[in-house]
Order: C-alpha cells, then sequence, then structure tokens
C-alpha cells in the first residue's frame, strides 16, 4: 500500500497531511503527495499574506482542485515569511512536484517545542496505510 505514496524520510508531517522541511528555525510546508492524489488536479491555490501570524492547526492556505476544496491548516504556530508565488499561475505544480517545486509557504517557526508533535515519515505512512485501510 505505502508503495504508491511517496514520503520522503527527511521531513514531518502533520496528520492534515502537510509535510514540514525545517531549516534553522525557519521550516517550509507543503502538502504531501497523498494529499494531492487525494485531491486531483488543484487548479488555484490562495496563498496566506507574508507576515501574517497563525497559531497551529489554523488554515492558511486553500486548494481548489476539480474534485474538492481543501484548506491547509498550519502544523505549528508562527508567521508566513515567503509564499510559493509560481503557484499563482502554475498551480499544477503542487501535483507535479509537491515535495519541491510546488511548496506552499515558508514560516518562522514560534515554538520548536511544537514540532515534536510531529510525525516521522515512517509514523506517517502508518497513519496513511491505517486511513487506507479503514476506508
Amino acid at each position: 500500500m505505502s508503495e504508491e505514496y511517496e514520503v520522503p524520510m527527511d521531513l514531518l508531517y502533520s496528520r492534515e497531511h502537510v509535510w514540514l522541511r525545517v531549516e534553522e528555525g525557519e521550516a517550509v510546508l507543503g502538502i504531501t503527495d497523498y494529499a494531492q492524489k487525494k485531491l486531483r488536479e488543484v487548479v488555484y491555490v490562495e496563498l496566506p499574506n507574508v507576515g501574517h501570524s497563525f497559531t497551529e492547526n489554523e488554515p492558511i492556505a486553500t486548494l481548489e482542485s476539480v474534485k474538492a476544496s481543501a484548506e491547509v491548516y498550519a502544523p505549528v504556530a508562527g508567521k508566513i515569511v515567503e509564499v510559493n508565488s509560481r503557484l499563482i499561475d502554475s498551480p499544477e505544480l503542487i501535483n507535479e512536484d509537491p515535495y519541491g517545486e510546488g511548496w506552499i509557504a515558508k514560516i518562522e517557526v514560534d515554538d520548536e517545542a511544537g514540532l515534536e508533535n510531529l510525525l516521522e515519515a515512517d509514523e506517517y505512512l502508518k497513519y496513511i496505510e491505517d486511513l487506507e485501510e479503514s476506508r
């Protein structure tokens, strides 16, 4: 089952299918391969504003696909320091390269202790396997 979904080992994951790559107090985030496959073809991305502060589990972006609309929930509290403005004209980057060119935002993490609540890659793989089995 897990072979269907790409889950890079060097990232952290939320149960809301957001990945985080932490780099010295900042983090890049996007949605996982699992999430983009469930959404299918992403046709529109509403990005957060740079400078926006948010709490953990607050919606910070909206993705619209041919199938549904979905909120992207912040896995930790922080502040938006950069957004991937390429997604405005090329939302399909989320489907084509969710862990690379399809990143959504860079954030300044308020409290790195919040990272402890996130899942390691192997835990996230088990989580999505359990989700699939329960359907």
